[in-house]
């Protein structure tokens, strides 16, 4: 019949959202456009994963033929007992080993722990990657929220293998892990790297992604932190901006000694060896994004700690990595701002220890 030689067609497609006819030529040109985008696309992930993957390796490959070198440039200090349960302690952006409550240390010795902690990379007596300069604060913002990639000088990997290279220099194969803030981030991706050697897992005051325009913190804190991040001061002004800080990212039950904080805080600014660290350190958390995937695969046993009132950190975001990780229990502490405080640790020393003892807590509370 007629219809087996010659049939009429109607190329009706939807371009930028608007139904618009084309002949056989346009609708060839849009179709090899739109499967050139998804070819790109696709190569492009591939290719970011296996980069991600390779840098990884070369990473953990340099460490491995030099184990030694590495455990020399991390400054890390273990509290003790050698009798009791290791648990690895993961500072946040700019704090050094010596910012651990000497309370908190004091619970998990008394209840049969074994607190290790150390200095990041770029912050404290460990090694520093001044020599590279101070990144552009506010050029790699910019270069977030438009999803153009981020060079940094390590990945947040980097700093959860450092942690791993000081557990292999004491020679211990299982432990516990706590990470606060920036701390938390790192330890979600050592955890979920490294399960098979993770007892349980403590993430106190930390998120799941990057900081974006609906979780980074707000007025006279933003100042400080942008500041901090591009600014250069005398040391009294650094201990001065310090105590702001603090003060604000204390809960209100605190009683703050104003002159024995500065001395502490000059003596902590004379042990750091960097001067850039912190702005590094801020880097390779915008450059990691998020870690969504990674926390989905998380089995170890998890307590989130998450203050009402943190300024630094919404609960909202600890809340989304509660949702994201399978087996946890989420702690709201409605006095608690951004710091494990005397008022804080007061209040969840009892869960964090049944936690680490392996208790079942059951369901999410409120304290």
């Amino acid at each position: 019949t007629t219809l087996q030689t010659n049939f009429g067609a109607i190329f009706l497609a939807l371009i930028n959202g608007k139904p618009i006819q084309l002949n056989l030529k346009q609708y060839l040109i849009y179709f090899l456009e739109f499967r050139e985008e998804t070819i790109r696309k696709r190569t492009n992930y591939f290719l970011t994963n296996t980069l991600e993957k390779l840098e990884t390796l070369e990473g953990l490959s340099k460490a491995t033929k030099d184990i030694k070198k590495v455990i020399e440039i991390i400054e890390n200090l273990d509290h003790g007992p050698s009798t009791g349960t290791p648990i690895l302690m993961i500072q946040g952006l700019g704090a050094q080993l010596t910012f651990w409550p000497e309370e908190l240390i004091e619970l998990l010795q008394n209840n049969g722990y074994r607190p290790i902690v150390f200095d990041n990379r770029d912050a404290g007596l460990s090694d520093n990657f001044d020599d590279e300069g101070r990144p552009n604060f506010l050029w790699n913002y910019f270069k977030f929220y438009v999803n153009l990639p981020i060079y940094s000088s390590y990945s947040l990997t980097d700093m959860a293998n450092d942690g791993i290279a000081v557990m292999d220099h004491l020679k211990i194969e299982k432990f516990h892990v706590l990470g606060i803030s920036m701390g938390g981030m790192i330890s979600q991706r050592l955890v979920a790297d490294n399960q098979e050697r993770v007892i349980t897992f403590t993430q106190v005051a930390s998120m799941a992604k990057s900081p974006d325009a609906s979780t980074a913190p707000k007025g006279e804190l933003n100042k400080l932190i942008t500041e901090r991040s591009n600014k250069d001061l005398s040391e009294m002004e650094e201990a001065k901006r310090a105590l702001r800080i603090y003060e604000i990212l204390s809960s209100e039950d605190v009683i703050i000694d104003e002159d024995e904080f500065i001395i502490n805080a000059l003596d902590n600014i004379k042990r750091n060896k960097s001067e850039t660290g912190f702005s590094r350190q801020l880097q390779a958390i915008l450059a990691d994004r998020d870690r969504f995937n990674e926390l989905g695969n998380i089995t170890v046993p998890t307590l989130i700690i998450h203050g009402t009132l943190d300024p630094l950190i919404p609960i909202n975001a600890g809340k989304l990595t509660s949702k994201l990780i399978p087996n946890n229990t989420f702690i709201e502490v409605r006095k608690m701002s951004h710091l494990i405080d005397k008022p804080v640790l007061d209040t969840i020393q009892d869960v964090l220890i049944k936690h680490l003892d392996g208790i079942n807590l059951e369901q999410d509370m409120i304290l």
